[in-house]
């Protein structure tokens, strides 16, 4: 695991520790935020992804909230539950994997425009190889979008995101990234906390510009 400082690694310990493919084996056809939050991350995804453009929706389920006006060349959904992400009418290619058993991902290097985390990266017991990883696949200058509310399955949300807030939960992505190598990392309390409805914040961080001739 990968050590981050002043976080002892039972920080990511969860009180529900079967594994994680047990826990999704059967689907749920539901969304796990609000409306109004659901339409502030679409938002958020037309202002800062490319049409046209490859994405990786990692942690997914049977709905990106990608735009609908938005025409892409690949969409790459990741989950924990085939029938899930079957039923997602926006994937075009689509693979299970539990990031918490193996952090690699199986897409090459320099393949994807930008990734996506909604509402999933809290599960992540091992956040900064799976970042590592999404950095790994993205093309230099590329964004990766990870939204997050105050709402969770509790005994799979890992110890540390458990024992903080909305902001603070920022300051840990952030924390997550720039381990990661990503760069240029921005927080946005997108729906704010005291709104009628569920708080969204987004964390977004940019692998590093290619060095010319590199």
């Amino acid at each position: 695991m990968t050590t981050l400082p002043g976080l002892p690694p039972e920080a990511f310990a969860k009180q529900d520790q079967t594994p994680d493919d047990l826990f999704y084996a059967h689907p749920r056809f539901v969304t796990h935020i609000d409306d109004a939050a659901i339409e502030a991350v679409t938002d958020l995804y037309r202002n800062h992804l490319q049409p046209g453009g490859r994405i990786l929706d990692l942690m997914s389920s049977w709905v990106s909230h990608l735009p609908a006006e938005a025409v892409y060349t690949a969409v790459i959904g990741h989950g924990l539950n085939d029938q899930e992400l079957a039923a997602n009418p926006r994937l075009t290619g689509r693979f299970v994997q539990d990031l918490n058993a193996d952090p690699v991902l199986p897409l090459d290097t320099d393949s994807i425009d930008a990734a996506l985390i909604c509402v999933g990266v809290q599960y992540l017991q091992d956040p900064v190889a799976v970042l590592r990883e999404v950095a790994r696949v993205l093309v230099p200058n590329a964004p990766v979008i990870i939204s997050f509310s105050n709402r969770c399955f509790p005994t799979k949300a890992v110890a540390i995101w458990r024992a903080i807030g909305g902001d603070d939960q920022g300051r840990l992505i952030d924390l997550y990234l720039r381990h990661a190598g990503f760069t240029a990392v921005e927080i946005y309390a997108v729906v704010p906390e005291g709104d009628l409805g569920d708080p969204l914040w987004a964390v977004i961080g940019r692998t590093p510009s290619r060095v010319e001739g590199v």
